[in-house]
């Protein structure tokens, strides 16, 4: 592969694959078709996807965003998250009779699949990821006296085992490929028995979007990031572009977000979003950027996605019984810009 071109002019490089990926698409259509099909109000615990921007909008059309199912009339319909949902929560909303749209990505699903399977094996299973985060807080709700949460590599040494020739690592899918790989071989000095996961845990796109970033960002001096605050995934492309030699970059939810003064002395702007952030948010700093004179923009294209989830089991039966065909899925990026495809 061949580096993008240097250049006096002011420029963008566009960084891809970016935005969407295959399991938010999921989780947006899904409330989306719910809204359609059943009419509003449909609930959703949590955000279904960690961007404001979607949250608002799907809001605005009538979907209700609770923190827990009990604060959902009974009855009622509720769309689980991207980010996947406990056994208790499972048990918790069939107590309250309420009709469950389970938009889980697929990935995580996978590890929660994994965790089940390896604690009947009895393993001490050693995930990493965010306290707190609600994927972690679900992978480890199938498990919770075999699953042991590893924050950073730093936490490594507080960790305890019943048996060091039976412990595995998983991780939370939206992690930074570096960190969680610094955690493993630290993990591995301890335990030198410690088993891999039967495939990889961090998500392609999580993993895209990064390798992407790493490659345009030594070319930059300036990295925006377009993603929220509580998106993991979005929050660690700022790291990963910093670590890759970017001499500034920053995280926005929106282009009115972005400060005059970062573009001092500033030539070459990278540009990416993270996985759940739609496109039109991107198109937004695009523009900003022309205003200011970075209207030229080459695309730093690293990998081509076409991964597709079918929709949740229990919406596609009902849209099937009414006759309707499932959506198409949206892909994240898809700009209709004059783009210089650098490979």
């Amino acid at each position: 592969m061949t580096a993008p071109s240097t250049s006096s002019a002011k420029r963008v490089l566009l960084a891809a694959p970016r935005g969407y990926c295959a399991g938010v698409d999921r989780a947006v259509i899904a409330v989306e078709k719910a809204l359609d099909h059943y009419g509003a109000p449909v609930y959703v615990r949590k955000e279904i996807v960690h961007n404001k921007f979607v949250v608002e909008t799907l809001a605005k059309r009538g979907a209700i965003f609770v923190e827990e199912t009990d604060e959902v009339p009974e009855g009622a319909r509720v769309v689980f998250s991207a980010h996947g949902v406990s056994p208790a929560v499972h048990a918790a909303a069939a107590a309250r009779n309420l009709q469950t749209i389970d938009a889980t990505c697929p990935l995580v699903t996978k590890v929660h699949k994994e965790a089940v399977r390896f604690a009947k094996d009895d393993f001490d299973i050693l995930l990493i990821g965010h306290e707190g985060h609600e994927e972690v807080e679900g992978t480890y709700g199938e498990a919770p006296e075999h699953i042991q949460i590893v924050n950073s590599p730093d936490d490594v040494d507080k960790v305890t085992v019943r048996d060091p020739d039976k412990v595995i690592w998983l991780s939370q899918t939206t992690l930074s490929v570096d960190e969680t790989m610094e955690t493993v071989r630290r993990l591995r000095e301890r335990f030198p028995s410690l088993q891999d996961p039967p495939s990889d845990d961090i998500c392609y796109a999580t993993q895209n979007r990064q390798v992407a970033v790493k490659k345009l960002a030594p070319d930059c001096d300036l990295v925006i990031v377009v993603g929220s605050a509580n998106s993991s995934n979005s929050v660690r492309l700022v790291e990963v572009a910093l670590d890759a030699g970017a001499k500034a970059a920053y995280r926005v939810d929106k282009a009115d977000e972005i400060d005059p003064a970062w573009f001092e002395g500033v030539t070459t702007v990278g540009l990416t979003s993270g996985a759940s952030v739609p496109e039109i948010l991107v198109r937004d700093v695009l523009d900003l950027l022309a205003e200011r004179g970075y209207a030229d923009v080459e695309e730093v294209r690293t990998a081509t996605e076409d991964l597709m989830f079918s929709l949740p089991r229990e919406l596609r039966a009902d849209l099937k019984k009414a006759g309707q065909a499932p959506p198409r899925p949206r892909r994240g990026e898809r700009p209709e810009l004059n783009i210089v495809h650098v490979s």
